[in-house]
């Protein structure tokens, strides 16, 4: 059944990634009481969830944010991860419901890891010193099925990744983790433990957000093979996609 929505366009801000450069995007309306049926398919259609906003770019003058996925039931280690798998071989993983590793005597522990994150990762990028208000409206949402894939070692909370589920995908919405811990490579390992969780429960794909070529924050997602670029109102495989184009100013 075709369900219309109505679409609203942001004001312009400046770029989340290029500090020299303005971003608008297309924002579904909030108050669609549709969205949780219809998830799966923005998904597919290249839009993310921030909060409760679902949400897709659209910039006069860039088009480098180009949205990936990649088809787990093909997804094939390569030798550094097999490296990053037996490096965080003593942490443990486990998938928590949101409501659960967001109860009262957990949220201290997430809200002051994604602080600590934020606070070495973002410095002076607008999030600055995050309260426990900002990190549940950034990462929660009350119409989406959200988990918490908790990192411990030792019992220690070191890692998380926001992680929203479909019928048949998933979403990698946001990960944070300990600085302290970066040479494990949690941000990797996240991912690898998602796309595992996606095989174990028949979930076709993991969606990893936006990639932009050469970015230093988001240029690592290529190395997951096989994956899927958005381009054109499909999804194209590895380097046949097409390079972004950066219009001129």
């Amino acid at each position: 059944m075709n369900v219309s929505v109505k679409l609203y366009q942001s004001q312009a801000h400046t770029c989340g990634y290029y500090r020299d450069r303005v971003a608008t995007n297309i924002i579904v309306d909030p108050a669609e009481p549709a969205l949780p049926r219809l998830y799966q398919a923005l998904l597919s259609n290249g839009f993310r969830r921030a909060g409760g906003i679902v949400y897709r770019p659209k910039c006069v003058q860039c088009q480098a944010c180009i949205p990936t996925r990649i088809p787990t039931t093909e997804f094939r280690l390569n030798r550094q991860q097999r490296r990053t798998l037996a490096k965080n071989a003593d942490v443990s993983v486990s998938m928590v419901s949101a409501e659960d590793a967001t109860a009262s005597d957990k949220i201290d522990e997430k809200t002051a890891l994604y602080q600590r994150y934020i606070g070495d990762r973002h410095s002076g990028g607008g999030m600055d010193d995050p309260s426990e208000e900002d990190f549940r409206r950034f990462l929660l949402c009350d119409w989406a099925t959200v988990f918490m894939l908790e990192l411990r070692l030792n019992g220690q909370l070191i890692g998380c990744a926001v992680t929203d589920v479909t019928v048949d995908a998933a979403s990698a919405v946001y990960t944070f983790y300990d600085p302290a811990y970066a040479q494990r490579s949690l941000g990797v390992f996240s991912v690898l433990q998602q796309i595992d969780f996606c095989q174990r429960t028949q979930l076709r794909h993991l969606y990893l957000g936006y990639w932009i070529e050469n970015h230093p924050k988001m240029d690592y997602k290529r190395v997951f093979q096989p994956i899927e670029y958005y381009r054109n109102t499909e999804w194209q495989r590895g380097h046949k996609v097409i390079r972004p184009a950066i219009l001129p100013i």
